[in-house]
């Protein structure tokens, strides 16, 4: 059913972009005929309107992985260096909740470890809407900022790293095999958001897949049972998404010439000062508007990653 409306949609887009280029050949038509040079110029400004929104459903309609269409999970945690990691991974995460606002998705908060003097030791999202994970899946890797740090008295440079992980949310008709044996479950007070009562309790699970060394943590509820059935749904996710990964890598390896879209490595670099850059390391595409990419403006980073990937048909 989901699939069929989809489909639906994606054939009602195309009608829209062919009426509106349409409309648009119309009014040059008109323009022409009548000498009006206004009328003209609006209708060739619709008709780069139309062109990008046609560009954009072309990459949409590539979004052929089995899991694309899904929602996603989104782990951050900050890496090794304390206060400077952990403002990091927190503009990381303001970063992505803008982005998956301004594209309409909705947004919960499962888990958040809030840092020792600002920013967060690790979070965990999970973004609703179609074709979330098929947008946000190449963002899996490590994120490394440079910038004068506020937290130094000395105004030197510091580097941080974070890390980020996406795995799509998978629903009970896939069959992921999960052991009791395999598991190991903790509770703990949780931290962070949640009240008093939340902190009186030890309500937050974490649980451990060993044969794999998954780890996935829930405390965004005050029942205990409620964080584990959720903590469980991410831990499925996580091994979903490992099996994927296993298939992407299989696919890469039978060809020499691909992009290196991989996994679990340095993958964009934020540099702040002495100059403004974010590039990306796998694609080589950069933009001086560091302030508009931290506020989620990270399309233009998106798309490239994507359609290499699907340049080397290993989504």
């Amino acid at each position: 059913m989901q699939e069929r409306q989809r489909l639906e949609a994606s054939i009602e887009g195309y009608r829209q972009l062919s009426q509106e280029l349409q409309d648009c050949r119309d009014l040059i038509e008109m323009g022409e005929d009548e000498g009006d040079q206004a009328t003209i110029d609006d209708a060739e400004a619709q008709l780069l309107t139309v062109q990008a929104r046609a560009a954009k459903k072309q990459l949409e309609s590539l979004l052929s992985g089995e899991a694309d269409p899904n929602d996603a999970f989104i782990e951050i945690n900050a890496g090794a260096g304390g206060t400077e990691a952990q403002d990091w991974a927190g503009m990381l995460l303001r970063l992505y909740t803008r982005w998956a606002s301004a594209h309409g998705y909705s947004i919960d908060v499962l888990e958040e470890s809030n840092g020792e003097e600002a920013g967060i030791k690790s979070t965990t999202l999970q973004i609703k809407g179609d074709n979330a994970f098929g947008w946000l899946k190449t963002e899996t890797g490590v994120h490394r900022l440079v910038r004068i740090s506020p937290y130094d008295s000395q105004s030197r440079r510091h580097t941080s790293f974070a890390s980020v992980w996406v795995s799509p949310v998978v629903d009970d008709s896939i069959d992921i095999e999960i052991l009791d044996k395999d598991l190991r479950i903790d509770t703990y007070r949780a931290s962070g958001a949640g009240g008093q009562h939340v902190n009186r309790t030890d309500s937050a699970v974490r649980i451990t897949h060993e044969p794999t060394g998954a780890v996935v943590q829930c405390q965004n509820d005050r029942s205990q049972h409620k964080n584990k059935a959720t903590a469980m749904t991410m831990l499925k996710a996580k091994l979903y998404e490992l099996e994927l990964r296993k298939r992407q890598d299989a696919a890469q390896s039978l060809n020499d010439e691909k992009s290196d879209i991989g996994w679990g490595h340095q993958i964009r670099s934020y540099v702040l000062q002495p100059y403004q850059m974010v590039k990306d390391l796998r694609t080589g595409v950069e933009t001086s508007q560091t302030g508009a990419v931290l506020d989620g403006d990270i399309d233009l980073f998106l798309e490239a990653s994507l359609a290499a990937q699907l340049g080397d048909g290993t989504s």
